[in-house]
């Protein structure tokens, strides 16, 4: 033990190091490796991120498209004539849409947890695929609120594993400086489904009367086969983690999983130790962390808002006096710019290494964004509901990557970050069971007022976690120099984990 370590502040030797491999079976105690020999002078890093992004972003970045559509379009079936022909009340349809986002919320930990069990990312995330298009194809055949309700419901559980095991395995690949840019290429298929599903239900729609069934019908059975076809195609473009990904030599992979070793905060000596914590530890470690219900929170709030739009963008647009064809266009151009700020704010996150900076301009964007929608709608100036809305969009849907990223980068094992970020996205997209009761056809100008109040208060939200962050790293900096942590050893700093007082959280 180095006992040598008083009031200076010199940067620890030791960093934690993560079980890259998801299934290990080693004890913590002899789980020590020195990587002092390791010599990649050879290896080009930028060719292997290029590499990374070439065969992973693209697969992803079109699975999250394809959920985002098919969990989405039932905001396109509504102007198409859903609650027409199946004879729903207004509260009848929001409780179908409701009750999507409560299974899909319930069942996210349990799906990262088995997606742990299981280890092979290249099996599991096709077959829930599969499962949430057969579910899809369907739909389109429901007769009743009760077959709707149970669709949605179904629909709610198969898609909950995508978002948090794709969240999770990008961790497997990218270091933490890495993430918010990759998040956002992923993420920002999300902004790009907006504005494609609204073309595409145009397009469906013109097959009203095919076969007898109405254009919502095709709407679901379309979208739904498509989500097979791409699902199937996954099982053979999948990789699992980088010691069996085939596009890596030998030489890169070994460089790949080194920079995960290494890419974490530090404890005290030259050992690098491996994270075998298992995962009912690591569950109580969640429970008993601040953070995870902060920004739990903070998720809770951008999703209620931009699920909120997402929703109910084509009804908000057709209120202002369009037709359904026209107000289905009309989302277009609003997700493309958002996609496209999404990418870029991403980018400057990454390359200066901060984002909660950005995340609180973001709120204070839609903050905006939304005051303007409500000025708006209470004076009858439709471009400036549009325009408020545009800014909606571009806030949220920019803030997001972010909001999983500052959570990702500030767990500091891999079992505890697996859980972790499936208890934000999972308790987080409760967020859109507030959503789904929003907007009421007559009653846009509450909608946006809610969307108003769940963005201010996750700014204060934001704002709290930023304090906490810095108030905690003072803290620690503080003890060390204090001397108060001179009798402890590296394997009791390494089982600290983010509360080791050498964890510097990251802003």
């Amino acid at each position: 033990m180095n006992n040598n370590l008083k009031s200076d502040t010199e940067k620890p030797e030791v960093e934690f190091v993560e079980d890259i491999a998801p299934n290990s079976d080693r004890d913590v105690s002899s789980s020590i490796v020195n990587d002092d020999a390791d010599d990649f002078s050879d290896i080009n890093e930028k060719k292997v991120l290029r590499k990374m992004d070439l065969h992973l972003i693209p697969l992803l970045a079109l699975l999250y498209l394809i959920s985002f559509i098919d969990r989405g379009n039932v905001g396109n079936a509504r102007i198409e004539g859903i609650t027409v022909t199946l004879k729903l009340t207004e509260d009848e349809f929001n409780i179908c849409v409701t009750i999507f986002f409560i299974t899909y919320a319930l069942f996210e930990i349990p799906s990262n947890i088995l997606l742990k069990k299981i280890g092979r990312p290249s099996i599991y995330i096709p077959s829930i695929m599969v499962a949430w298009g057969i579910v899809m194809t369907l739909m389109g055949c429901v007769q009743n609120f009760g077959g709707f309700f149970a669709s949605r419901l179904i629909l709610g559980i198969c898609e909950s594993g995508l978002y948090p095991a794709v969240s999770y395995y990008l961790t497997h690949y990218y270091c933490k400086r890495e993430m918010q840019f990759r998040q956002a290429l992923f993420y920002g298929s999300a902004t790009t489904a907006g504005a494609f599903s609204g073309l595409l239900a145009f397009a469906i729609a013109k097959m009203n009367g095919v076969g007898g069934y109405e254009g919502w019908r095709w709407i679901f059975i379309i979208e739904g086969l498509l989500t097979i076809v791409v699902a199937i195609c996954s099982y053979f473009l999948l990789y699992d983690y980088p010691e069996t990904a085939s596009f890596f030599t030998e030489r890169e992979r070994k460089f790949v999983i080194w920079r995960l070793k290494n890419d974490s905060n530090a404890t005290t000596s030259s050992a690098k130790l491996i994270d075998n914590t298992d995962e009912l530890e690591a569950f109580k470690a969640v429970l008993r962390d601040w953070q995870c219900y902060l920004t739990m929170l903070i998720f809770i709030f951008n999703t209620s808002c931009s699920y909120g739009i997402s929703l109910f963008l084509p009804a908000t647009i057709k209120a202002m006096g369009y037709s359904n064809s026209q107000a289905q266009l009309l989302t277009i151009p609003i997700f493309i710019v958002g996609s496209m700020c999404t990418i870029v704010q991403s980018h400057f996150s990454d390359k200066l290494g901060v984002r909660s900076i950005f995340i609180i301009v973001d709120f204070i964007i839609v903050i905006v964004g939304f005051i303007m929608a409500i000025v708006g709608q209470e004076t009858g100036q439709y471009k400036v509901i549009y325009g408020g809305v545009f800014l909606g969009v571009i806030g949220l849907y920019s803030g997001f990557p972010g909001i999983v990223t500052i959570h990702a980068n500030n767990l500091a094992n891999s079992n505890k970050r697996a859980i972790g970020m499936a208890f934000q996205c999972g308790f987080g997209n409760f967020g859109g069971v507030f959503a789904a009761n929003f907007y009421k056809p007559t009653k846009l100008t509450l909608g946006h007022s809610l969307e108003l109040g769940f963005s201010t208060m996750g700014l204060l939200c934001t704002l709290v976690l930023v304090f906490s962050y810095n108030l905690s790293n003072k803290r620690n900096l503080k003890a060390l120099e204090n001397g108060e942590f001179d009798d402890v050893s590296d394997l009791e700093f390494f089982r600290m984990g983010d509360k080791s007082p050498y964890y510097k959280y990251r802003l």
